[in-house]
C-alpha cells in the first residue's frame, strides 16, 4: 500500500518582536494580564515594506526542501492554508507559486483557520495515497497584525495574535507516516471568533465608500469563553478519535503538538492525557497564536531542537473559527 510521510519541515517569521510590555504603551494592559490569561509573553508583526504572506511562505518552503534533500523544481502540487490571503483573491497558494518559480502546477488554498493546517495536511495525504502526486508542499501562514484593532476597544484579541509561516513537504513512503487525520466543523457557532468583513453577502448600500470609514467589521470578533469552552472539549475528542483510530493509548504519544492558540488550553490537555511537559510543545509565549502557521512552526522548531526523532509518534490537533477542529497522527 502507498502511504505519505512528512520529509521536510520548515518555517520562518518576521524580524520584529511585540513585547507585552510593548503592547502596554499602546493599549490599557499588562504583562501580567496578558501573560496569566494566555501563556504569551511576545509575538512577531511584520514589517509592511517587506513582507507578505507568500514571501514567508517561500522561505519557510525553501527550509523545508533543503531539509528534505529536494528543490523547488520537485514540487509538483501546493496546499496553502491561510485566511489572510494577500489578495481577497486569488488566493495566496499561487502567489507562493510564483514566488518559488513553479510556473503550472496546481495550487489549492484551504481557509479553515486554526486548522487549516491539519485539514490541509488531511488532503495532501490523500493526493499522495492515490498517486496524483508525489511531492506536495503544504503551507499555514498567516498576517494577522494589519488586522488588529490596537485600541482598548481591540486589547483583548490584539494581544493574542500574530504572524508567520510553516511548511512541510509530503512525499510517498511503503512505510507509515500520516497515520490518519480526522477533521470536523459545526457552523452554528460561526460568529462566535469571525471576522465579517469584506463579506460577498452585504448589500450594495453597506459598500460604499462612506461605510468603509466604520471599521469594526473588519477586525477580529471573538467570545472567548465559548471559544474556551468549546475548545477543550473538542481538543480531547479529537486527539482521543486519532488514538482509537490507530489502536493507540495516549502512551503511545512521543509529543503532542497543539494548535497554539492558549497556553491554558494546551496545559488543560496535558493534564488530562497525563503527559509530561517534555511531550507536549509549546512555543505560543514567543509567537502568540499564528492560527494555520502555529502547528507547522512548532513542529519545525520541536524537529530542530531533537524533540521529534526517527519512528516517534506525534500526535497534531487543532480547533478553532468555524468552529472547525482536527487531529493527524504521524508516524515520523
Amino acid at each position: 500500500m502507498r502511504y505519505s510521510k512528512i520529509a521536510g519541515i520548515g518555517h520562518h517569521v518576521p524580524e520584529t518582536i511585540i513585547t507585552n510590555d510593548y503592547l502596554s504603551t499602546i493599549m490599557d494592559t499588562n504583562d501580567a494580564w496578558i501573560t496569566e490569561r494566555t501563556g504569551i509573553k511576545e509575538r512577531r508583526w511584520i514589517n509592511p515594506d517587506k513582507d507578505t504572506v507568500a514571501n514567508m511562505a517561500a522561505k519557510a518552503s525553501r527550509m523545508a526542501l533543503q531539509r528534505a534533500g529536494l528543490t523547488e523544481k520537485d514540487v509538483e502540487f501546493i496546499v496553502f492554508a491561510t485566511i489572510t490571503s494577500d489578495y481577497y483573491f486569488p488566493g495566496s497558494g499561487v502567489l507562493l507559486q510564483r514566488e518559488l518559480g513553479l510556473e503550472g502546477i496546481g495550487a489549492l488554498d484551504i481557509k479553515n483557520a486554526c486548522s487549516g493546517f491539519i485539514y490541509a495536511l488531511s488532503i495532501a495525504d490523500q493526493f499522495i495515497k492515490t498517486g496524483m502526486y508525489k511531492t506536495i508542499l503544504v503551507v499555514g501562514a498567516e498576517i494577522q497584525s494589519s488586522a488588529l484593532d490596537v485600541s482598548d476597544r481591540g486589547r483583548n484579541t490584539a494581544v493574542i495574535f500574530g504572524d508567520g509561516a510553516g511548511a512541510v513537504i509530503l512525499r510517498p513512503s511503503d512505510q507509515p507516516g500520516i497515520l490518519s487525520t480526522h477533521l470536523h466543523a459545526d457552523g452554528r457557532f460561526a460568529e462566535e471568533l469571525y471576522v465579517k468583513d469584506p463579506g460577498g453577502s452585504r448589500p450594495n448600500k453597506e459598500r460604499q465608500p462612506e461605510q468603509f470609514l466604520d471599521t469594526s467589521g473588519f477586525k477580529v470578533h471573538m467570545n472567548g469563553n465559548q471559544v474556551f469552552k468549546h475548545a477543550v472539549v473538542r481538543f480531547m475528542e479529537v486527539i482521543n478519535e486519532a488514538l482509537a483510530a490507530n489502536n493507540m493509548a495516549k502512551e503511545n504519544i512521543d509529543l503532542l503538538v497543539p494548535h497554539q492558540a492558549n497556553l491554558r488550553i494546551s496545559q488543560y490537555i496535558q493534564e488530562k492525557l497525563s503527559l509530561r511537559d517534555d511531550q507536549v510543545y509549546n512555543n505560543i509565549m514567543r509567537y502568540g497564536n499564528t492560527t494555520a502557521a502555529s502547528i507547522p512552526i512548532a513542529m519545525s522548531e520541536a524537529w530542530a531542537e531533537g524533540k521529534i526523532k526517527e519512528n516517534d509518534v506525534i500526535c497534531l490537533a487543532a480547533f478553532g473559527s468555524g468552529f472547525t477542529w482536527a487531529s493527524a497522527l504521524i508516524r515520523w
